[in-house]
């Protein structure tokens, strides 16, 4: 009994850890080939945006996370500059992920005091966006997205289907 009960967990479409979100739900996709996102709703591509990825292709972790910190004006802890100071690289949202076994501090999607770093290879691992877009972005993704981040020539519609978000 209790084979077949981890057997169904492991098969099960309810497992959390599985090929998640459900068709509908809301997906990010960052390619590091392109240093694009796509934000996917409803089964649908629905605004790309440019991003800054890790200076080196090491420094952006690649795989399947969940975004479970949110944070509006964050606070920046390495050099002690609060939120909403000009001078925080993190501009005005942070949306972190679970990268690596962190707790959603280390590694984020977050805007910028430098907005020409966009769609550059500059940053320590995070995901930079510009502010307003991060602010539009933040106000459509819940705790519990899932993100991807992969390196890749395949479309955004065929990483969709391939996990999930798309049929």
């Amino acid at each position: 009994m209790r084979l077949l009960l981890s057997i169904f967990l492991i098969v099960s479409p309810i497992w959390p850890l599985g090929k998640n979100p459900l068709p509908g739900d809301p997906f990010l996709i960052v390619n590091k080939q392109t240093n694009t996102l796509a934000y996917i709703q409803d089964e649908e591509v629905r605004q790309q945006y440019s991003v800054a990825t890790g200076r080196t292709d090491e420094l952006t972790p690649q795989g399947l996370f969940t975004i479970i910190v949110k944070a509006r004006d964050p606070y920046y802890r390495k050099s002690d500059i609060p939120g909403g100071d000009p001078k925080n690289p993190l501009g005005t949202r942070w949306m972190g992920f679970d990268a690596e076994g962190t707790d959603g501090r280390i590694y984020g999607i977050h805007g910028t005091n430098n907005p020409s770093s966009i769609g550059q290879y500059i940053s320590n691992g995070c995901i930079r966006m510009q502010n307003p877009e991060v602010e539009a972005l933040f106000d459509r993704v819940p705790q519990g997205t899932r993100l991807l981040i992969v390196k890749s020539g395949q479309s955004f519609e065929e990483l969709a289907k391939e996990y999930g978000a798309m049929r």
